[in-house]
């Protein structure tokens, strides 16, 4: 009889085995009938035509999102993404949200965005020639040299309130310098840049002295609270002159006269108006040019020039750039003195004064200096010390005129020995004392007409032949106004230890 083979019944372990794997293949089965109901997330991802449409990015290949559409403005893309778990499963009714796709710009680029949004035209450089970058380069440079020269005069800071007529001519003169080299590129194109750089830095630098200087006059026009309209007025003129002249160009140009004729002409009418124009200005401060008249005319004749007189000898081609002075106010120990000899023979004669003043042979040129003390008078004091000074110089050598800059005399004839040297700035030590408070009494009292009647005056009976007015005139006391602010006096100053 043959053995009988017993049925033996699986193992729990095998029967789990069996189970998970039927779980395994149902669970299969049910993501690839759902997979093949809708498109493979990466299979559109990889599709060219849908990344050229902007519609899909791989970051947002994910489960719970889904990709609406992308956008891109400044140069930024956003995408709108939508919650795929709300609603019907496919997003329809799920939130929407834009999400940058970008990592943000580093500070340096999002600056240079900025100035690019400004600078070049949109979709730059296809949106333009090639000739655009080179043309935009050199007209840069040469609209930059002109603000540059411009910031740079700008330096010129209290110039332009003590030396007012001088830096207002100077302006006029560059203005007409710099149309006439704008001229000249015409006759030599390939020395255009240059030229135009050159022009433009002359009218740039023009500009600024016109407008700075352009207040301070209105002000010395105006005798009460009247700037506001002064100025009004006068920019009004300017205006209807400017029109004027507008139409007469449009006149002569229907002629066709030849162009370098009519600018030289035009310019030379232009020169000499300006320079009437500065010299009609009557200003009642003293600043270095007119200070000089007004010492010169006193140490002369004895009394100061009347503001008129003073205003009108005043030299407006002293331009305050210029090193040729023949006295330095409030300068250093070093360029004074050659040695420790010649400062100690006259500072005791300064003792009480708050400044020194003496004569270098070798630069020839007189040197005040300041002491740490000094103050506003003592400053004024000072200058018409030095001027007094020079005025002994000059003089003890057969010189009558008065020399306003170095060129005016020769230095060589004026070196006078050791001996009269000292003897000559003893001397003006004691004309000093004893005139300096009568030069300014008298530059205080100054007589010009003026709306105030003489005989309601309580002194009108007092006034003196040179003074005097017929009986219908109208004179009031107005003199000059003495500040050392206007002198421009060096930073240095003495500083006496001991």
């Amino acid at each position: 009889m043959p053995p009988m083979k017993l049925k033996q019944s699986p193992s729990p372990q095998t029967l789990a085995t069996s189970q998970d794997a039927r779980l395994l293949a149902r669970e299969t089965l049910r993501i690839s009938a759902s997979l093949a109901s809708s498109p493979a997330p990466s299979a559109v991802a990889s599709s060219p035509e849908a990344r050229n449409l902007g519609i899909v990015d791989e970051q947002f290949v994910d489960a719970s999102l889904r990709l609406i559409c992308c956008e891109e403005i400044n140069g930024r893309r956003w995408n709108y993404v939508v919650d795929n778990e709300g609603g019907n499963g496919q997003g329809r009714n799920g939130s929407l949200r834009a999400v940058c796709s970008q990592t943000p710009q580093a500070p340096v680029d999002e600056l240079m965005s900025f100035i690019r949004s400004y600078v070049v035209p949109e979709g730059f450089p296809d949106s333009v020639t090639p000739s655009y970058v080179p043309y935009m380069s050199w007209r840069a440079l040469k609209d930059g040299a002109g603000r540059v020269g411009k910031m740079l005069f700008a330096r010129q800071g209290k110039k332009f309130d003590y030396d007012l007529k001088q830096l207002r001519l100077a302006g006029d003169l560059l203005m007409e310098l710099g149309a006439g080299v704008e001229l000249a590129t015409a006759a030599v194109p390939h020395l255009f840049l240059p030229l135009a750089c050159a022009a433009n830095v002359a009218k740039n630098v023009a500009a600024v002295t016109s407008t700075s200087t352009r207040t301070p006059i209105y002000k010395a026009f105006a005798k009460g609270e009247n700037i506001g309209d002064v100025t009004a007025k006068g920019e009004c003129v300017g205006n209807i002159a400017d029109l004027l002249g507008t139409g007469l160009s449009i006149m002569i140009s229907k002629r066709n006269p030849s162009l370098v004729t009519t600018f030289a002409l035009l310019s030379c009418g232009y020169v000499l108006s300006s320079y009437q124009e500065v010299k009609s200005v009557v200003l009642h401060t003293l600043n270095r040019a007119r200070y000089s008249v007004a010492i010169d005319c006193f140490l002369k004749t004895g009394r100061v020039p009347s503001l008129q007189e003073g205003n009108m000898k005043e030299n407006i081609f002293s331009f305050p750039w210029l090193e040729d002075k023949p006295i330095v106010l409030g300068s250093r120990f070093k360029d004074a003195f050659q040695d420790a000899g010649s400062y100690l023979s006259i500072e005791p004669l300064f003792e009480k004064e708050r400044y020194l003043v003496t004569y270098n042979p070798s630069k020839g040129k007189v040197y005040a200096l300041l002491k740490d003390q000094a103050k506003s008078d003592d400053i004024l004091k000072a200058a018409f010390h030095a001027h007094m000074l020079l005025h002994f110089i000059v003089s003890s050598n057969g010189s009558e005129s008065f020399p306003t800059k170095q060129q005016d005399y020769d230095s060589t004839h004026l070196m006078p020995s050791t001996a009269d040297l000292a003897a000559h700035i003893a001397e003006s030590c004691k004309m000093v004392s004893t005139s300096y408070g009568l030069f300014k009494s008298k530059a205080a009292e100054q007589f010009v007409a003026v709306s105030i009647p003489i005989a309601s005056l309580p002194f009108g009976a007092f006034f003196d032949d040179e003074l005097s007015a017929p009986p219908n005139r109208k004179l009031t006391l107005v003199g000059w106004t003495m500040s050392e602010s206007l002198l421009n006096p060096g930073r240095a100053r003495l500083v006496l230890t001991g």
